[in-house]
């Protein structure tokens, strides 16, 4: 079972990285000034089910890795940690983007359609699966118990932080965007803490070594 130590520290991390802009974030603002907070909850909804498709795959594929393959979760620390170190440098890198550049030309679409286009927008972000594979293994440990329990857990706990915190973005859109518009030292601080972060996660994998 995971701890609870484990489970805030978590949930902290998660916390950091719904906060940083992305395809997710920016979609969601966009399509909630153009067609309202119900176009951009029902949005919300089809991105979470992104989270949850991604989820599951992490959590089966992690489970027999770590069951079938020998030294599978070194390996997987280490390609976590160069891509964490990867995010970390284009988050600071000259001429980074700024991705809260809100879209207001998007067409007026129907539920079905806000659903799915949320949900392939989460799904074709390549940032969300290998984050999936490189998060969650450095918080599991086989020594505790049930890894594909471990798993969905912290799978969970990353779906509700990301859920609460694009919700408040969806009912607050115009408001987040014209702030983030008029705050740039912020948008730098804001890189700078996020590559912080990345990378002391990335030292956290190669440094760390579970018990086998």
């Amino acid at each position: 079972m995971v701890s609870a130590t484990t489970l805030a520290a978590f949930a902290v991390i998660a916390l950091g990285l719904v906060c940083s802009p992305g395809p997710n974030m920016i979609y969601l603002i966009s399509r909630s000034i153009t067609q309202g907070r119900w176009a951009g909850f029902i949005s919300l909804l089809g991105v979470i089910s992104g989270f949850v498709f991604y989820m599951a795959c992490a959590a089966l594929g992690i489970t027999a890795l770590l069951m079938t393959v020998p030294f599978a979760y070194e390996a997987i620390q280490w390609a976590g940690a160069a891509y964490l170190l990867y995010l970390a440098w284009s988050a600071v890198k000259p001429g980074a983007a700024n991705m809260l550049q809100p879209r207001t030309d998007l067409p007026i679409d129907g539920p079905r359609k806000l659903f799915l286009m949320g949900f392939l927008t989460n799904l074709l972000n390549p940032k969300v699966a290998v984050l999936y594979l490189s998060l969650l293994p450095q918080f599991i440990d086989p020594a505790q118990g049930n890894v594909l329990l471990q798993s969905f857990i912290l799978g969970g706990t990353q779906i509700a932080v990301s859920f609460s915190v694009n919700l408040l973005i969806v009912l607050a859109a115009g408001s987040v965007a014209r702030w983030f518009g008029t705050k740039p030292t912020w948008l730098k601080v804001q890189r700078w803490l996020m590559a912080g972060i990345l990378t002391a996660l990335a030292m956290r994998l190669v440094l760390e070594r579970r018990p086998a």
